[in-house]
This record gives structure tokens, C-alpha cells and sequence, in this order.
């Protein structure tokens, strides 16, 4: 591993000790049910993105998307914010 993974393994472990429920508190900052783990946001995270690339213009143009954005936001890995 490289330093930079070495640093936020160990911030994470320490997050974890301190009792800090990261998984939770940042899934509410991106709308995502609280009650999902690291896995099922990602889970989530798939299966909004997908469906987002099936809207029709009036749906995009409802939430406030055009075409670019959306494909831009639904071809994003799983894994990223």
C-alpha cells in the first residue's frame, strides 16, 4: 500500500473506535435511505444511476437534469460520490 491508503485506513479505524457511524451520516448527505451499509449504498448508488439513464426529457427536465448531466451522473462507477 501506499502512504495515502496507509493514512485512511487509519482514520477510518479511528472513526470507527471513536463510535463516529460515518456510513450512515454520509449516505443521509446524498439522500440515500439511513439505514443502508457501505454495500447497500452502493447498491443504491447502481441501481439510481442506472435508472436515471432511462428517464424521458420530461422526467430529466422535472429534477432538473438535461440528457448530458444525466449520462454524465448515470456512466459514474458505483463507488463514487
Amino acid at each position: 500500500m501506499n502512504g495515502l491508503s496507509d493514512v485512511r485506513l487509519t482514520l477510518h479505524r479511528q472513526e470507527l473506535e471513536a463510535g463516529c457511524d460515518y456510513g450512515r451520516r454520509a449516505a443521509s448527505l446524498r439522500n440515500a435511505p439511513s439505514c443502508l451499509g457501505r454495500w447497500g449504498l452502493f447498491w443504491h448508488r447502481l441501481h439510481t444511476r442506472k435508472v436515471l439513464l432511462e428517464l424521458s426529457p420530461e422526467q430529466l427536465r422535472d429534477v432538473g437534469l438535461n440528457r448530458e448531466q444525466a449520462r454524465e451522473e448515470g456512466l459514474k462507477p458505483f463507488w463514487r460520490i
